[in-house]
């Protein structure tokens, strides 16, 4: 039997499950919805938890957030990552992940864990106060209306010769 011969069959047969209502369900069983494997619920539960956290990094960073909490935030996820990723590597042949989803998530977990390091550096040393400016240290304050000296001085030449007085 050719394929064209095999898919027409089927279709017939489909078509007359469709029709026949319950009489055809005798002989078509409903299929049951497919559940996925249990390993692939618990991989779907830490990418859950991981995003969770990820929307927790990109809100402390819509509202600029400080580098200690931004390291904090960091850390929670890459710890996601990384329970995510070993899950992954260890359930990969048993739950057919496939191999690029491996990849992304390792992917991800560097990009994570870098800039994780990154704002904690940044935290654990902050930037030094900045020193005086060369007003400060020389003691002047700075020109404002109350300190500014009205009247005639040594170059003053539109009221006359400043020598001439």
């Amino acid at each position: 039997m050719n394929v064209r011969r095999a898919s027409f069959i089927i279709a017939l047969a489909l078509t007359v499950a469709g029709t026949a209502g319950p009489a055809a369900a005798q002989f078509f069983p409903p299929t049951q919805p497919q559940q996925p494997p249990p390993c692939v619920k618990g991989l779907m539960a830490l990418r859950d938890a991981a995003v969770k956290r990820g929307k927790a990094v990109q809100a402390a960073e819509k509202h600029k957030a400080s580098a200690k909490e931004a390291c904090r935030l960091l850390g929670a996820l890459a710890r996601a990552q990384a329970k995510m990723l070993e899950y992954a590597k260890k359930n990969e042949s048993s739950c057919g992940i496939p191999k690029q989803i491996v990849k992304q998530i390792e992917v991800g977990h560097a990009n994570a864990a870098k800039a994780r390091a990154r704002v904690c550096e940044v935290a654990a040393n902050p930037p030094r106060p900045r020193g005086p400016t060369l007003s400060d240290a020389l003691g002047a304050g700075i020109p404002d209306s109350s300190n500014i000296k009205r009247g005639s001085g040594t170059f003053d030449t539109l009221t006359g010769s400043p020598l001439g007085r």
